[in-house]
């Protein structure tokens, strides 16, 4: 049996057996990992509010050989969702984060990048500003999973698109200029793409000083979901909660 300790956020759990959690971490060191808080719904000696998703804990557990669950003994609260005030808009965006972590990554495959950003991202989710966070989130995970298309060339014909509109489709690879837009495709704005390039070059906790209401570029962050929701093969429920926000 292996000892581990480290920083994990809580993404999901799942009752399981007659008072155990199935829960569903995102580690540090290790990437997503699944295990067995044993009595977690009798007892909160060693668990206490840690196991609400999106909790930023120490975690400490066990590894046996040849089981795919890790056993989970204990949590310490690094930061909790709950410690500000929630609304309806908030949580949404709060699983939004946790639904697309818990799809996106493989079990045991590291990923320090999208960790950071994770928490960088947690941290500026407050109520009345998560457009920008969640706009951000989405956009860069495009990129960390390889995801992202190179927005200024139409990909048909090659022609420059910086300074100008470009359009997607939901269904196909890279953006393409007007003459060749695919069915269904929509457009981004000028000022979108502009936006996107800000936000590969600034921090989110800089950019989240700005005013960021719901309508700013609210086509970048349909673009960065529908992205998302391509390469995952889903919809994801989260982000049509959100989008009734």
């Amino acid at each position: 049996m292996i000892q581990r300790q480290g920083e994990a956020i809580v993404l999901r759990t799942w009752p399981f057996h007659e008072a155990d959690l199935l829960v569903s971490l995102f580690t540090r060191e290790q990437g997503r990992v699944k295990g067995v808080a044993r009595h977690a719904l009798r007892s909160r000696r060693r668990f206490g509010g840690a196991l609400e998703p999106m909790t930023h804990v120490r975690a400490s557990y066990a590894e046996r050989p040849r089981q795919e669950l890790v056993r989970l003994d204990a949590f310490e609260i690094l930061s909790s969702p709950l410690a500000r005030p929630i609304d309806y808009s908030r949580t949404a965006a709060l699983q939004l984060v946790a639904e697309v972590l818990e799809e996106a990554l493989p079990e045991q495959a590291p990923e320090d990048n999208i960790f950071r950003l994770a928490l960088a991202v947690l941290d500026e989710l407050q109520v009345g500003r998560i457009w920008l966070p969640i706009t951000y989130f989405a956009l860069w995970m495009n990129r960390l999973m390889g995801w992202m298309p190179e927005l200024g060339h139409c990909v048909v014909c090659g022609l420059d698109l910086r300074g100008g509109t470009v359009w997607y489709s939901p269904i196909g690879d890279g953006v393409t200029c007007g003459d060749d837009r695919r069915n269904g495709s929509m457009a981004l704005s000028a000022a979108s793409v502009l936006e996107a390039d800000r936000i590969f070059r600034g921090t989110v906790r800089g950019l989240a000083e700005e005013d960021w209401p719901k309508s700013r570029a609210a086509d970048l962050r349909r673009f960065a979901l529908e992205t998302l929701e391509r390469h995952l093969e889903r919809r994801l429920a989260s982000a049509r909660a959100l989008g009734r926000a």
